[in-house]
């Protein structure tokens, strides 16, 4: 059932991520006619033109996100395949869950970033800008997949070793 989940999963992301893709170069070379955007809270509005830098930033932002977990569910594909197969210890693992956690801190990061960025440029005083606060629980994240990536390391050691045990 989780090999089907994370399949499934797996095709979505590659087709969402193929789409605003597509859309990115289209906005690239598409002339954009005068749009407005609206942002608000509970205080009021700010209304802003979308012009095609902002478009742009957008996709490409969003692109950059669905891609990050695309490779995610890859990587977790490539692991569940292993589980499967009865020998999930082993050292591509170990580089698969380092890639997963790398990614996690980029995508991490760069959220962490076009927010700021969306907060200060787009929409001033209507948005408010992340703190360092939110970013506690994704770097916890981040840890604990290195923590997994180190006991699956030591456990591909334990497994050689005792492969050389006569």
């Amino acid at each position: 059932m989780l090999k089907i989940a994370l399949d499934v999963a797996y095709l979505l992301l590659a087709l969402v991520t193929l789409i605003l893709l597509i859309a990115l170069v289209a906005f690239v070379f598409v002339p954009v006619e005068s749009l407005n955007l609206t942002v608000s809270n509970s205080e009021g509005g700010v209304q802003q033109a979308l012009t095609r830098p902002l478009i742009v930033f957008a996709l490409g932002v969003l692109s950059a996100w669905f891609g990050g977990f695309l490779l995610i569910l890859r990587q977790l594909r490539q692991i569940f395949r292993t589980l499967t197969q009865g020998d999930p210890f082993q050292p591509g693992n170990v580089r698969r869950l380092r890639l997963i956690g790398a990614t996690l801190a980029i995508v991490t990061g760069g959220v962490w970033i076009a927010q700021s960025v969306v907060a200060a440029r787009l929409a001033p005083g209507v948005l408010d800008r992340q703190g360092v606060g939110a970013l506690l629980t994704p770097i916890f994240s981040v840890l604990v997949v290195f923590v997994l990536a180190e006991v699956f390391r030591e456990g591909a050691r334990l497994r050689r070793e005792s492969e050389l045990t006569i």
